[in-house]
């Protein structure tokens, strides 16, 4: 039996890039960041955000990309999400808006 050992000076680094616009359901908004399954920033602006979201009144409409249900039990969640106060830290950033057929992804 042969046992080969390799020895790896540099870490190993993992990056993934967020699909945001595969994002959509029941969302709880985490207080502590550790805890929060993305990190996103509020964009002022519809132009320079990465998804504009819908704020959906009940959890069954919440079911294609940029819809989103608040909720406030975190076992009812499908995600949850941490608001980030500087862009450069956030995964994604959001649009809120009144209107639901603008709800959707803005790449």
């Amino acid at each position: 039996m042969t046992l080969f050992l390799v020895i790896v000076d540099s870490p190993v680094i993992f990056s993934y890039q967020v699909d945001y616009c595969r994002i959509f359901g029941s969302v709880y908004v985490e207080k502590d960041p550790r805890y929060a399954d993305y990190h996103v920033f509020i964009e002022e602006s519809e132009a320079f955000s990465d998804i504009i979201v819908f704020k959906a009144d009940n959890r069954l409409f919440a079911d294609r990309q940029g819809l989103w249900h608040f909720t406030d039990k975190k076992a009812f969640a499908d995600f949850t999400i941490y608001y980030e106060k500087d862009s450069g830290l956030a995964e994604f950033s959001v649009f809120y808006t009144d209107t639901e057929s603008f709800a959707g992804c803005n790449r």
